[in-house]
């Protein structure tokens, strides 16, 4: 198989589950989800550049700003540290140690496969289910 393209990832079906049982994710929804009740998007920026930071409040800026080590550019698959879904997927609900990456146990099963297919379309993941 080749390499995914964008418009191979806006065709996810939503709130389905695949023959192996998985969810599959839907690429709109991860996006909303990431800059909206996820807000992956306060450290990592709207739509993953790391850049366009939101507005926010003071404190709240100051504290990302301090992060060490700072979020990593979500773009560049070259400077990620975790490799699979799996992975991913256990920062998310989890955190991540070492990281300023806090916990979200609010996300549904359905919530973090939209969130990680998105994640795959702006690292340009040729293999978003890995």
């Amino acid at each position: 198989m080749g390499p995914v393209s964008q418009s191979d990832y806006a065709r996810a079906e939503p709130s389905t589950a695949s023959p192996s049982g998985k969810l599959k994710g839907n690429i709109m929804q991860g996006r909303e989800i990431f800059n909206g009740k996820g807000v992956c998007y306060y450290c990592h920026g709207i739509d993953g550049y790391l850049y366009r930071i939101p507005r926010l409040e003071a404190g709240t800026a100051a504290l990302i700003a301090k992060l060490n080590p700072p979020p990593p550019d979500l773009r560049n698959p070259d400077v990620l540290r975790l490799k699979t879904n799996k992975e991913r997927a256990h920062a998310i609900r989890e955190g991540h140690p070492g990281t300023g990456m806090f916990p979200d146990r609010t996300l549904t099963d359905q919530d973090l496969a939209d969130t990680l297919l998105y994640l795959a379309l702006i690292r340009k993941d040729p293999h978003p289910e890995q």
